[in-house]
């Protein structure tokens, strides 16, 4: 990947504090969002709450990378790097950014006790101040790392990998469990975030839960297997295959991203025109795509497996309308793909007023000025 084609490094304190800003906005609205997509192709009710979880631990990483970055530009000499962001692809930061954040979680408490406690750094602030009649910059600083370190330590955050965590759902039949996965990824490939939602049943002698033998082999299977080129029905299939008592009901996507925007990120097509024009007026110069792909499980087979014995094998139901031709239904990967568009009322306004071709399946997310958000097909 050409770093100077495809990734913008942001060299100023103010277009990074405006970068991280218009986020904050971004990801706010999303839980709000979240709370008005409930259908059944795009999220039920008992997954908002795993939606909310993860847009929080979203909310937190870019807190704690707009302190890391607070001073950038200003204090060059203390801090060679600055942040860079894909303004090709998504609009995010890029990979690199939350894998260099992972590695400065685990020193976390080391650069906390090296650090002053911030009332000291804030009354050397003001003693800085009174004395030399200047900014305490190298102070700030300090501070702002501080406060990175502080974020790291508590934890709650998205990362480059999120593991699978589960509940049980109850029983479908005797010794036939249900459990409801969740997990998320960091796309190296696309720089966007990505939230799987797995329902499979458990037909094992040990639940799930409590077998520790399974357990860590499904953990491990799924987070290798989560890369957004993949498409559902190829993760689906080749989970099903490795875990005989394992069977995958319903497999859910989502992709957060990308993020478009007039000033941080390039665009083409439509939405650059229309960013375009609403580009004078602060915070309306955004678009964030929100996709939810799904696969269900129509029925099972069973196939040999020996002399004596047979297994359970999932048949998924796949759009045709996805598929290049009736042989190849494969194509799709997925049973419905809903996609989504959450912007600000003006450029929504614009984006109907121009009515561009390919626009017309997409649901829009218009947030008006006052942060209510209304829905339009």
């Amino acid at each position: 990947m050409d770093l100077t084609l495809d990734h913008r490094t942001l060299e100023e304190a103010h277009e990074t504090r405006r970068y991280f800003a218009k986020f904050e906005r971004i990801i706010s609205h999303l839980q709000g969002v979240a709370e008005s997509v409930i259908n059944e192709n795009t999220a039920l009710p008992a997954e908002i709450p795993i939606l909310k979880e993860y847009l929080e631990a979203l909310s937190g990483t870019f807190t704690a990378l707009s302190y890391k970055y607070l001073l950038a530009g200003r204090v060059s000499d203390m801090l060679p790097s600055l942040l860079n962001i894909d303004r090709q692809d998504s609009g995010f930061p890029i990979y690199q950014e939350l894998l260099q954040m992972a590695n400065d979680a685990m020193q976390a408490d080391k650069h906390l006790r090296s650090l002053p406690t911030m009332r000291e750094l804030k009354l050397e602030m003001v003693n800085h101040i009174l004395r030399e009649q200047s900014s305490p910059t190298n102070l700030q600083f300090a501070a702002s790392q501080r406060q990175y370190y502080e974020e790291l330590a508590n934890g709650a955050l998205f990362w480059a990998r999120n593991d699978p965590r589960l509940a049980w759902m109850g029983n479908v039949a005797d010794n036939r469990r249900l459990y409801r996965l969740h997990w998320a990824v960091y796309d190296s490939q696309q720089n966007i975030p990505l939230i799987y939602i797995l329902d499979l049943e458990d037909s094992g002698k040990r639940p799930l839960a409590k077998d520790e033998r399974r357990w860590p082999r499904v953990q491990s299977h799924l987070t290798a297997q989560s890369a957004a080129s993949l498409k559902l029905v190829t993760i689906a299939r080749g989970f099903d295959r490795d875990f005989d008592d394992l069977h995958p009901k319903r497999l859910r996507r989502f992709f957060l991203g990308p993020m478009y925007s007039h000033t941080f990120t390039q665009q083409s097509g439509p939405l650059r025109d229309v960013l375009a024009e609403v580009a004078g007026k602060p915070g309306e110069d955004w678009a964030l795509a929100w996709t939810t792909e799904t696969l269900v499980a129509s029925g099972s087979e069973f196939e040999s497996a020996g002399f004596f014995s047979s297994v359970e094998r999932q048949i998924y139901q796949l759009d045709p309308l996805s598929a290049q031709s009736p042989a190849s239904q494969d194509v799709a990967g997925h049973s419905h793909q809903q996609r989504s568009l959450i912007l600000p009322q003006r450029p929504y306004q614009v984006l109907e007023e121009r009515n561009p071709p390919g626009f017309a399946n997409i649901r829009k997310y218009a947030v008006s000025p006052s942060g209510k958000i209304l829905s339009y097909k």
